[in-house]
């Protein structure tokens, strides 16, 4: 049984808290900043297809100066073409940076990644506003760059936290710390719609401006290990330098006899070099390669169940305050207001589910339950009518079946898969990890998000949240094999303590 959560909180230092609160803001500015994007699509569709109807024109600009797009249609489609070209290009990244994480001071790459990337927003959305700049090909580079620059946040202040947090109670405080994104979606949404209506070009200037002082305050802050402070690694985590946790693949494949020969088969020759017991502890260990994380047992079927929960979850992340503009005619600051209930579910259900499978012990039963749900709660929310309160409920309970097994996936579960025991000898692999599970889900939400603008425009917001639907479905069926090896387990668990009683 699995000590409580008081108790096993007790133990931690205020080493812990700062780590545990720095890496939290700072994917919580990262994300604001981010959000702002969609928060303005109304706004900035509307200064890119000026109209007789368009108010958005000062009486001295002209509509051939503003024009970009001939109506809102195709307007719409390149927002969420610039959509997939910023999850792609920060998917591509993801595989580079969880690599270069691994080999380069996390707090250097930390706070690049989060210092250039407030300035390419500043100059995407500030600048060329101010300087009547608007140029379909400038747009696109800056946002490729910018999917390149946040790349580098997430693999990194997971694997803080991987330094920090050792494998008891990882469910918890993984789950509790992976709200930042849904917290800096909401601090992004209030943000923005505070003053939207001095234009948009504001919304970028303050979420840009707040995440390059963040990233100062990181690179002055942040310590990325307990060895920095003179800590051993086993007094703080549980892990002594060499060790990785024993059982952390555990939640995530069964205890079979056979997975661990797989995994003694493809990593033999790298566990000859383990250092012995008599050897130096603090003698650092090597990397792993990118190709040798890639093939990690659980990592594959994670990394593709959440290319298709991760598509899903953005699309609610870039489109949400869009729809419920455009669908139910809300005026953008009330929608903007609105989808933070989506994010106050993920935060809830990530903290909940990720306590479930602390004391379970287990992961994906947990994950498959909340999946199914979800699917449920997608074609409720699909079918509500035209009433905020009601619109905030449904929401709130879609974001906690979608958002919570996205973050559990995105920061636990990486976690497991960065620590198991596979990695003896070289502990050095969870930015690598996180980044190719990050890295592949990216890969399927950018790829989403133009489809869902080719199926809003074509066939209707109906049939968009069926293709919901569908990938929830297919995020299951990625990690129906786990699932199998996790309830076989729990079952034989069961019955070796019914033979001792």
């Amino acid at each position: 049984m699995p000590p409580s959560c008081c108790g096993y909180l007790s133990q931690y230092t205020h080493h812990h808290l700062v780590a545990f609160l720095l890496t939290f803001f700072s994917y919580v500015l990262l994300h604001a900043s981010r959000k702002t994007f969609s928060n303005v699509k109304v706004s900035i569709s509307a200064q890119w297809t000026p109209s007789i109807q368009n108010d958005s024109l000062s009486p001295g600009e002209t509509w051939g100066e503003n024009h970009l797009f001939e109506d809102e249609k195709q307007a719409t489609l390149f927002l969420g073409a610039l959509d997939s070209i910023f999850l792609f290009s920060y998917a591509v990244g993801l595989y580079l940076s969880g690599v270069i994480g691994d080999r380069v001071n996390l707090r250097y790459v930390l706070c690049f990644g989060l210092c250039g990337s407030a300035a390419v927003e500043f100059v995407f959305g500030t600048l060329t506003e101010w300087l009547h700049i608007y140029n379909i090909y400038l747009y696109c580079g800056l946002w490729v760059l910018n999917g390149l620059l946040q790349s580098a946040v997430w693999p990194c202040v997971v694997a803080v936290m991987g330094n920090w947090f050792g494998k008891t109670g990882r469910g918890f405080v993984f789950g509790l710390w992976s709200a930042c994104a849904s917290v800096g979606n909401i601090l992004g949404a209030f943000l923005a719609s505070s003053v939207l209506k001095y234009g948009y070009e504001y919304a970028f200037l303050v979420t840009s401006v707040v995440q390059f002082a963040g990233g100062v305050v990181v690179f002055f802050g942040l310590l990325t290990s307990p060895k920095e402070v003179g800590l051993s690694l086993e007094s703080e985590t549980g892990l002594s330098p060499v060790e990785t946790d024993t059982d952390s693949h555990r939640p995530l494949m069964s205890d079979e006899e056979e997975e661990v020969e797989v995994e003694v088969e493809v990593y033999g020759r790298q566990h000859q070099s383990i250092q012995q017991p008599d050897e130096p502890l603090d003698e650092a260990p090597q990397a792993i390669g990118f190709c040798q994380a890639f093939c990690l047992p659980g990592v594959l079927p994670y990394s593709l169940a959440y290319a298709c929960l991760k598509l899903v979850n953005y699309s609610f992340f870039f489109w949400l305050p869009f729809y419920l503009s455009n669908n139910y005619g809300w005026q953008e600051a009330q929608a903007d207001r609105l989808s933070v209930w989506y994010d106050v579910g993920g935060i809830i259900g990530g903290t909940v589910q990720g306590l479930i499978s602390d004391f379970l012990g287990k992961r994906a039963p947990v994950l498959a339950t909340s999946l199914v749900l979800a699917m449920a709660a997608l074609v409720g929310y699909s079918r509500s009518p035209n009433d905020q309160l009601i619109n905030a409920v449904l929401l709130a309970i879609t974001g906690f079946f979608i958002g919570g097994p996205s973050n559990m996936i995105s920061s636990a579960i990486s976690a497991d898969l960065g620590r198991q025991e596979a990695l003896r000898g070289s502990k050095e692999a969870l930015a690598t990890v996180t980044g190719i599970v990050d890295g592949t889900g990216s890969i399927g939400a950018a790829g989403g998000q133009y489809l869902v603008s080719l199926l809003e425009s074509k066939l209707g917001w109906m049939c968009v949240f069926y293709f919901f639907v569908v990938m929830t479905g297919g995020s299951i069926v990625f990690i129906t094999p786990l699932l199998v090896k996790e309830v076989r387990a729990m079952w034989r668990d069961r019955r070796a303590m019914r033979r001792q009683l």
